[in-house]
């Protein structure tokens, strides 16, 4: 079995109330051999007047001390590892790029959250306002080529789809192929840059297929690419390592051998 989940979020996230012990138990008790917290941090988040708590700053400080103390708490039934989920937009990315030196992480996921400070988050309807839904989706999609141009400071680029999971019109058809050429530019560069992509399992429970999907995948690894992390981007305990047996056998059909795990920001290779 794939032995961690590489994208989990706790209290310390905006977005989620479980306390990191509940996800290190989950966590032993579905035998994996490692946990990663990669909680989330959008620098300079537009915070909504709706929504007041959602400014996504991670208090670093207090996260690593708790890891910390938690890692050495839990040594001996499992490998605990400090990661986190950076968003990126090109306003913040010089940022982005200091804030990665200043601590000591094992993993750090770049992810596309915002296309921008003003008006730049698909989760919310007014990001589609005025364009056709293909057009939002190729928006988003070269923001991502983008931000992986401006920065390095990350280890795998996540949930690489995002947009999809949120599109208004759940009847609206996502055909790959129409924003294949932006994937061959966003693929190429990550490779160049000896950084990878994750398989995202959420999207599996929110529109079917994980992020990003399965012809994604295959482009990826047809491109030479071979840096893939699996997590479930749980929020809450019981969603820790959600659908990683779909995720096993699509990698596998994609022609992946390996999965990736980081420790001190360094891959590793594990056999599927």
């Amino acid at each position: 079995m794939i032995a961690t989940d590489m994208h989990v979020h706790s209290c310390f996230s905006s977005d989620s109330e479980e306390k990191p012990e509940s996800i290190i138990e989950t966590a032993i008790e579905k035998g994996f051999s490692y946990v990663y917290f990669t909680d989330h941090h959008d620098t300079d988040f537009p915070v909504s007047k709706e929504a007041p708590d959602m400014d996504f700053q991670l208090d670093f400080p207090a996260y690593i001390d708790c890891l910390k103390r938690l890692r050495e708490q839990y040594s001996k039934k499992i490998t605990l590892c400090i990661g986190v989920e950076q968003g990126i937009c090109p306003e913040v990315a010089d940022k982005v790029t200091e804030l990665a030196s200043q601590y000591d992480f094992d993993f750090i996921i770049g992810s596309s959250h915002l296309t921008g400070l003003v008006k730049g988050d698909p989760y919310y309807p007014e990001y589609y306002e005025g364009m056709t839904y293909r057009d939002a989706y190729r928006k988003y999609f070269m923001s991502e080529v983008e931000n992986i141009r401006l920065t390095s400071a990350f280890d795998v680029y996540g949930h690489l789809d995002y947009a999809v999971r949120y599109c208004p019109d759940k009847s609206f058809p996502y055909r790959f192929h129409d924003y294949r050429d932006i994937f061959e530019e966003l693929f190429k560069l990550l490779i160049e840059k000896g950084k990878g992509i994750e398989i995202n399992t959420a999207g599996i429970r929110k529109i079917g297929f994980p992020h990003p999907h399965m012809d994604a995948l295959k482009l990826y690894r047809e491109m030479g690419g071979e840096i893939i992390t699996v997590g479930s981007d749980a929020h809450k305990r019981e969603d820790i390592g959600f659908g990683f047996d779909i995720a096993q056998e699509l990698l596998k059909n994609c022609g992946f051998r390996y999965y990736t795990v980081f420790k001190n920001r360094t891959p590793e290779f594990l056999e599927l």
